[in-house]
């Protein structure tokens, strides 16, 4: 916990780093250029030059997935300019945060993408990693903090809003995240209702934002690295979840694997990226992706969650740590109270 005069020397620090200069502001404005340059640029190589495309660039090139992974990666690397040494993330947290990143845009801006379009079990491969991994990787990385600083004044003041936190709240209510996490696999791996969203690019978007964006708010209820007297919810509930998710993916997974018949027609209407590739064993791949992968991800997060509680970071007994989660307060100049950037910000 840091001492009063740390928190004095912090706060003078973060002030000082505020925005306004003249440098600053010339700073981001060259950065969003060469965001949205670099945007416009892919958007005109995948529709003028699609042949001559890389196998790193987008298959279809989507502003959206681009700007929230290069605005993501900016505003986290602006937060930790503005964060002061002794509060900055360790080098840990900042791989797990851009490894998250990185992930999530392979597989939905690069030629992955279209090989999930064509094979069932890289289709999985790709819910995998949007669902779980990238999601969990940047739930350990605990970037709220960091990312508060570095996001536009505005932006900010709409992530902090009463309507947003209530929002929050309610989706992250145990059971309903719970229900909500595996409903989602079930939803779209649901025949009828995957095909339409293979075939409709509307409905395929949904289907991809609602996997990454629920998998982030749920990986960060569990992966939540505060005690216990700040985290939404104890150490037994994240234990609990944690392993309840795991039963109903093992029935879908197995259900899925051992089906003879074909299940999901699309690929075998559209062609499968490798031609010679069984289609039995490319529908008992997918299961067993959707079996073991997610199980061995329920698996590592109980593990983590013990080992919090294990290391007694699942407790608190100073009452900053509740005051500080409870009235999310600032500092003068703009700066974050250190000691709730110690314990993370989601």
């Amino acid at each position: 916990m840091p001492t009063s005069s740390a928190h004095d020397s912090a706060a003078l620090a973060l002030a000082a780093a505020r925005p306004g200069s003249s440098d600053t502001r010339m700073g981001d404005a060259w950065a969003y250029m060469l965001i949205a340059g670099g945007g416009f640029f892919l958007w005109w190589i995948c529709t003028q030059h699609p042949t001559a495309l890389p196998s790193w660039a987008p298959w279809e090139f989507s502003p959206s997935w681009y700007a929230a992974a290069s605005l993501a990666a900016y505003w986290y690397c602006r937060g930790l300019a503005r964060t002061s040494i002794e509060l900055r993330p360790t080098r840990w947290h900042q791989l797990a945060y851009f490894a998250g990143i990185v992930l999530l845009y392979i597989v939905l801006q690069t030629r992955f993408d279209y090989l999930a379009q064509h094979m069932f079990f890289l289709n999985r491969v790709q819910h995998i990693i949007m669902h779980h991994i990238g999601p969990a990787l940047i739930a350990l990385a605990w970037p709220g903090a960091v990312l508060r600083r570095g996001m536009p004044a505005s932006l900010r003041r709409l992530a902090e809003s009463n309507p947003i936190a209530r929002i929050t709240r309610w989706v992250q209510q145990p059971l309903l995240a719970a229900v909500l996490f595996v409903g989602l696999i079930a939803l779209w791996l649901y025949p009828p209702v995957h095909f339409r969203a293979m075939i409709d690019a509307r409905l395929y978007a949904v289907m991809n934002w609602s996997m990454v964006v629920d998998g982030i708010l749920f990986w960060c209820l569990i992966l939540d690295p505060r005690p216990t007297r700040v985290a939404r919810v104890s150490i037994a509930t994240r234990a609990v979840l944690a392993a309840g998710v795991m039963y109903p993916q093992i029935a879908i997974g197995l259900s899925i694997t051992f089906i003879h018949h074909d299940l999901y027609p699309f690929y075998a209407l559209c062609g499968r990226a490798f031609s010679s590739f069984p289609p039995p064993l490319d529908q008992a791949l997918g299961g067993i992706i959707v079996w073991v992968a997610g199980s061995m991800m329920s698996v590592l997060a109980f593990v983590y969650v013990l080992y919090l509680h294990g290391t007694g970071r699942s407790s608190c007994s100073n009452e900053l740590c509740v005051a500080a989660a409870r009235n999310q307060r600032n500092l003068p100049g703009g700066a974050l109270d250190p000691i709730e950037d110690t314990y993370g910000w989601m």
